[in-house]
């Protein structure tokens, strides 16, 4: 089971860049970077913060594939 992410398509769909979703949530921006690259998963805490930022729902983050 892969699990992606859609973090930058959203992020662009608001045209933020990740420089500024970064300082909205308070962290570094290359913390934010390995959140989108998908090096890291945020924590729910984080996935909440950046979800509020984005407009769309923790789930709408996501995509898992259940291959």
């Amino acid at each position: 089971m892969e699990q992606k992410n859609t973090l930058r398509e959203n992020r662009e769909r608001l045209r933020l860049t990740q420089k500024q979703v970064a300082d909205t949530i308070g962290i570094a921006e290359s913390a934010y970077q390995r959140y989108e690259y998908g090096v890291q998963v945020p924590n729910v805490f984080m996935a909440v913060k950046i979800a509020k930022v984005l407009k769309i729902s923790v789930e709408e983050l996501f995509l898992i594939d259940q291959e």
